[in-house]
């Protein structure tokens, strides 16, 4: 027999052994894509899907939510964890609660995450976009891996958006393609709104990809996915947090002083980016100890 057929014989074998129920886990899902619904409400306005363009654009984007199961599974596992913390600072600073799911596109509201490009954190800075808004980013302190500060920082970036487009999908189209390149194609295509115009695939793409997750994150049982509360990651509010105004030597022996671990210090404070803290300006740094 040939080699490929000696394969496919073992494989035959192999799945005829299993039990039924072994069997199962390698079945492709049977769960279909919810539905394109009629309408979606985000952020005060209402999009509809009744153009073939939209209708299509929204049904990828549902099929793409029900059958990429670990990362699906996992940022509805997290999502209590990080919107419990960042939905008081988006209200705080005035910008749409629905804003929050452009953490889920961004960082699959993984607040460790770092792309190919170099973007880190949950709200996907890079390194120049982060100090602008200002951020402190450097080897030993990298705030765009601050849930609170950047956070902050990513309201000052969405309300400058604002201010120029005054409408939250054009918003978001900018927050992946930037300013200029969204404000360059409204103008050269003449449209007010993004969701109008020609752009790259995956700018064309995010906008619907953002409405699909706070569809997803509002209804996961249309996916095919639970979502009892006990699964979820909960927040747990820090033992006590501790004013650094000074340089700590080394993080592992001021975790130790505190009563925890070096790595579970990291864990809690993802800004801290290495072993130490030099901190030559004097500045007051606010260290959770969980």
């Amino acid at each position: 027999m040939h080699t490929r057929h000696l394969l496919l014989a073992a494989l035959a074998a192999f799945f005829l052994a299993l039990p039924v129920r072994a069997q199962a886990q390698y079945d492709a899902p049977h769960y279909p894509s919810p539905r394109v619904p009629e309408h979606i409400g985000f952020a005060g306005q209402i999009y509809h899907f009744d153009r073939p363009d939209l209708y299509e654009r929204m049904d990828r984007e549902l099929i793409a939510f029900t059958y990429g199961h670990t990362l699906s599974t996992l940022m509805l596992r997290r999502s209590e964890r990080i919107f419990s913390q960042v939905v008081p600072i988006l209200k705080k600073n005035g910008i749409p609660e629905d804003l929050k799911y452009l953490m889920a596109i961004e960082s699959n509201l993984d607040p460790k995450a770092i792309s190919v490009a170099g973007a880190g954190g949950l709200w996907q800075f890079m390194k120049t976009t982060g100090r602008g808004y200002g951020l402190e980013v450097n080897d030993e302190v990298d705030e765009r891996f601050h849930l609170a500060k950047a956070t902050d920082a990513a309201c000052r970036y969405l309300k400058d958006a604002f201010a120029k487009y005054g409408d939250w999908m054009t918003v978001a189209a900018s927050y992946n393609a930037g300013q200029g390149g969204i404000s360059g194609r409204l103008s050269a295509q003449q449209q007010t709104s993004a969701l109008d115009l020609l752009l790259p695939e995956e700018t064309s793409r995010y906008m619907f990809r953002v409405l699909t997750a706070k569809y997803f994150f509002e209804h996961p049982e249309k996916f095919g996915y639970q979502a009892e509360s006990e699964t979820k990651y909960p927040y747990k509010a820090p033992r006590k947090t501790v004013e650094v105004k000074g340089p700590v030597p080394s993080l592992a022996d001021f975790a130790k002083e505190h009563g925890t671990s070096f790595y579970l210090l990291r864990e809690a404070n993802p800004w801290l980016r290495s072993d130490k803290l030099t901190n030559k300006s004097g500045k007051t740094y606010r260290i959770v100890i969980p």
